[in-house]
């Protein structure tokens, strides 16, 4: 069904949102929302912040957030429906609560006047016309911006009759569950196409391009039997392997706009990593001791829950990098960094046994583990020809990959677009959801759904990257 506007419009009065549906409210956002100030809840379930699932249980980010464990009576009290203004929310809008618990002091919380109006605004605080507004009322300055709730509650919203609301909110539930559905066979589909791809890496990394060659026993359980002519040796005693740090976000002389460049492990994913947006002081170089990377070394994601763990990238240009990844760079010319990337590819789910079996719960890979890993060495000139071999053949496979995830990207604006669209009366949904005008909807609508799936319906794949943007807590 095409959406059409409404039939009648009138100024809003707020640059941001420009004209509404004629009979539609705007509203100052205090006569909404009450602020929760409840403190004294020590025993209460720890929550945290994030910007893809909204406020969930602390304990899903370990390690993700920083939080001083004492005088808990100082957080503030959250309910399940409040909505959290958070350090991050003037870049990813106020979060909804799926949890009952306790949360940072630095946080405001809030809570609808009339629970009805739950779903729509929980639609409305994540949309980008919205985020876009709370830009005009941050204070502080770079990592120590916050917004301002009390010029953020004189601040006007647009406030559709009830039923309309639980029309918009039926609509967006309908829609976000079809395109997550079709979200879901899009990354099966790349799943697939990326195990292909592995499995002609790892063919190539431990056997050779020669399907008559001489095999040997590696006594490596994810080698197997490898060219008899290879040598295998341990990472450790061809290369220098360690770690870098985040420095502190707080302090604004370790953070600038063009210094040395800093990678977290989103970057891994690049696989030929080529820049990054993030960059770092010679103050923060020295004093938080992080390595100056060679270019052409290979980095491996160590943490994460995702795929990420386990990903090994090439390094085009000299940079330093975040606790959560180890560089590895050859100081011995008897392996390609090529070569060795590929061979670590190829090595994936051997190097994600060996962090699942580290006896932490969470799964992780030290440095000293990548040090002792092994892999199998062809002489420089056959590592030279398996690249350029890997490369041709995997071509194919990486395109359809590049296809599907540029189907996955744009349908992702055309959903942030229509949420956009929908909740500031652009487009007209009461026919699509089945409420003709001027017809009564149920008196409750989808606030269990928004718990499950949140008012974006992100997939669990939004969030494997998550470590380095989700918010700290504020240390009390």
């Amino acid at each position: 069904m095409t959406l059409l506007p409404y039939p009648a419009y009138q100024p809003s009065g707020l640059p941001w949102l420009g004209d509404v549906p004629a009979h539609w409210e705007v509203r100052r956002m205090k006569t909404l929302l009450r602020e929760r100030t409840q403190k004294g809840f020590p025993n209460e379930l720890l929550l945290a912040a994030t910007q893809t699932k909204g406020v969930v249980r602390k304990e899903q980010y370990e390690n993700r957030t920083v939080l001083a464990l004492k005088d808990l009576h100082l957080l503030k009290l959250v309910c399940v429906g409040d909505f959290v203004i958070s350090l991050r929310s003037f870049q990813g809008g106020i979060e909804f609560a799926r949890e009952h618990g306790i949360i940072s002091p630095a946080y405001t919380i809030l809570y609808p006047i009339e629970s009805d109006h739950h779903p729509y605004l929980a639609h409305l605080f994540k949309s980008r016309p919205f985020i876009d507004n709370l830009g005009l009322f941050v204070t502080g300055i770079r990592q120590g911006q916050n917004i301002d709730y009390e010029k953020l509650s004189r601040s006007g919203l647009p406030v559709p009759p009830l039923p309309e609301q639980r029309a918009i909110a039926r609509y967006l539930a309908h829609h976000d569950a079809l395109t997550r559905r079709y979200l879901r066979a899009k990354q099966k589909m790349i799943a697939l196409l990326n195990e292909q791809k592995q499995t002609i890496i790892h063919r190539a990394v431990t056997r050779g391009l020669d399907p008559n060659v001489k095999l040997k026993p590696s006594g490596v359980e994810w080698l197997g039997e490898v060219p008899e002519h290879w040598e295998l040796w341990r990472v450790g005693l061809f290369a220098k392997v360690g770690n870098g740090s985040t420095p502190s976000r707080g302090n604004s002389s370790y953070w600038t706009s063009n210094g040395y460049p800093w990678l977290n492990s989103s970057s891994v994913n690049q696989r030929y990593i080529t820049h990054t947006d993030q960059f770092v002081t010679e103050k923060a170089l020295k004093e938080c001791h992080l390595p100056r990377v060679a270019p052409f070394s290979v980095l491996v994601a160590i943490t994460g829950q995702g795929k990420t763990r386990g990903t090994a990238a090439l390094l085009g240009f000299e940079a330093t990098i975040n606790q959560h990844i180890a560089y590895i760079t050859p100081t011995r010319n008897i392996v390609s960094p090529e070569f060795l990337q590929l061979s670590l590819l190829g090595s994936y789910k051997g190097l994600r046994a060996i962090s699942d079996d580290s006896g932490s719960t969470k799964g992780a890979l030290t440095c000293e583990d990548l040090k002792h890993f092994q892999i199998a060495l062809p002489p420089k000139d056959e590592q030279q020809s398996l690249v350029a071999t890997i490369k041709s053949e995997v071509a194919d496979t990486e395109s359809a990959i590049a296809q599907v995830e540029r189907e996955i990207t744009l349908l992702r604006e055309y959903r942030t677009r229509l949420i956009a669209d929908v909740v500031t009366g652009k487009v007209d949904v009461r026919e699509a959801a089945g409420l003709p005008e001027g017809e009564e909807g149920p008196t409750t609508e989808g606030l269990s759904g928004l718990r499950e799936a949140g008012p974006t319906g992100l997939e669990e794949a939004d969030i494997e990257n998550e470590v380095d943007s989700a918010p700290e807590e504020v240390e009390i």
